[in-house]
């Protein structure tokens, strides 16, 4: 009898995983940017003066939540923060940033509902400074493309990663940015009822799975998509912009300015 025996290499179990993840990072990306398209052209005929006075469509929603919180943003920074860290570490870190931003997005808007109500802050008030933050900050980024290129020398090498890194600057203001916020709390003002606010909670609880996944995928997909997403990033910079001067029109026009 001749006994035969069947062996794993790991070499080929880790490339496996390794094209397991990357592919489904793809995938989500892939579906995510048919999710922005559809939202975005759902969204174009309904942004008129008064839209900050009556109820988003989940379309919008989601374009809007996912421009603010979602992936595209957070590949080049994690990738940056987490140079150095081995796979393991690396997932820790994606791990516990999701859960710190998830975390703070929940606080956030229960104190912005609690001020809403006490403060008596008008939701067109509080769009405009959503609106103005979103601006800047996408015209900042925008412009960096055009920035003269620096040395690795001249940039300075990042810090070692460690779990710390989880909370700032990843969770906050990486995945969780101010302008982010701001959305979040108008929309679940706006929400009609208790239907209207877990749909939304249930679109940013999606958004930071997606988060997840891209961030433990970044350091396969980053040498396969690292051009696509770069121009991919530069587009969504000027829908940000273009929805930024859009909420602050929509909010003077709301309060009367316009």
């Amino acid at each position: 009898m001749i006994a035969t025996e069947t062996s794993v290499r790991p070499g080929s179990v880790s490339l496996t995983k390794q094209r397991f993840v990357r592919s489904t990072a793809v995938l989500a990306l892939a579906a995510a940017g048919g999710l922005i398209v559809a939202g975005v052209a759902s969204a174009a005929p309904a942004v008129g003066g008064d839209t900050v006075a009556r109820e988003f469509p989940t379309a919008q929603i989601l374009t809007f939540l996912f421009l603010m919180l979602g992936p595209f943003k957070i590949i080049g920074p994690f990738v940056h923060i987490t140079k150095g860290a081995d796979a393991a570490l690396s997932h820790r870190i994606a791990l516990l940033a999701t859960l710190f931003a998830s975390i703070t997005l929940l606080v956030s808007a229960f104190v912005g509902e609690l001020i809403l109500a006490k403060y008596g802050i008008p939701l067109p008030i509080l769009a405009l400074a959503a609106g103005i933050i979103l601006f800047l900050v996408a015209l900042q980024s925008t412009l960096k493309q055009f920035a003269p290129l620096t040395s690795g020398d001249e940039m300075g090498a990042p810090p070692p990663p460690d779990l710390k890194t989880a909370l700032t600057p990843l969770a906050f203001p990486t995945i969780v940015t101010p302008y982010g916020i701001g959305a979040l709390v108008v929309f679940l003002a706006l929400s009609p009822g208790l239907q209207g606010q877990l749909t939304i909670g249930a679109i940013v609880l999606v958004i930071m799975l997606l988060n997840l996944i891209v961030m433990w995928a970044a350091r396969y997909i980053g040498s396969v998509l690292g051009i696509a997403l770069a121009i991919l990033g530069a587009v969504i910079g000027i829908i940000q912009i273009a929805l930024g001067l859009n909420i602050i029109n929509n909010s003077l026009t709301a309060l009367g300015l316009l």
